[in-house]
């Protein structure tokens, strides 16, 4: 039997989306795509966010003679493109755990990523950090964390963790994405800071990107 196609013709809004009638009076609910989704639950986490203290963060970072960046997983990729982006930018700057990596020193400044403060390894490097008279400056949901505590700054991104803690904003997303997506756009941010502040445009970058890759 043919389909009617008339006044009552479907549209289909992606792969498990219901339909939604061009007749009125039948309506139903059209789930939300999953990039409409992961946007609306990161814009939902950054509009809690002050935005003072992203720059007193970035003043922070820019202080610092060196900077060391750290995190284990995703958030470790994290602060990797918070470094990559920082070298763009003419700061010195070290990821902890390459074989390059040198040694840190009194004055300089670890920064430590971890959704929920308590990593392991980062809370271990960033003793060590601070025992060699470094600074630490962490990001992380939970500002009453161990990672927190011994941090100097903390730049608090209220994203949800893959522990899902009392108080943790409702995610769909698995596991940790959410804070991840957030470190992101707060790092980035920062960043922006740390160009407004020196004078940087994307041409003055670009002399400091790779030119061999």
């Amino acid at each position: 039997m043919a389909r009617d196609r008339s006044p009552r013709t479907e549209r289909r809004h992606g792969p498990g989306c219901a339909r939604r009638w061009r007749d009125d009076a039948v309506k139903e609910v059209i789930p939300v795509g999953a990039m409409s989704t992961v946007l609306q639950e990161i814009e939902r986490v950054v509009a809690t966010m002050d935005e003072a203290e992203v720059d007193a963060f970035a003043g922070a970072v820019l202080a610092l003679p060196r900077v060391f960046v750290t995190g284990e997983g995703r958030s470790g990729l994290m602060a990797r493109t918070f470094a990559m982006r920082l070298a763009h930018l003419g700061l010195a700057v070290a990821v902890v755990g390459e074989t390059t990596t040198p040694p840190i020193r009194r004055g300089d400044g670890l920064v430590a990523v971890s959704g929920s403060g308590t990593t392991a390894v980062t809370r271990l490097i960033a003793e060590q950090a601070s025992e060699a008279g470094a600074s630490v400056l962490a990001v992380t949901t939970d500002p009453d964390s161990p990672l927190a505590r011994l941090a100097s700054r903390t730049l608090e991104v209220p994203a949800a963790t893959k522990w899902r803690r009392d108080g943790e904003p409702a995610t769909e997303q698995p596991l940790g994405s959410l804070f991840d997506q957030c470190a992101h756009v707060a790092l980035d941010a920062v960043c922006l800071v740390i160009a407004r502040r020196r004078g940087l445009d994307n041409e003055r970058a670009r002399e400091q990107h790779a030119n061999v890759e």
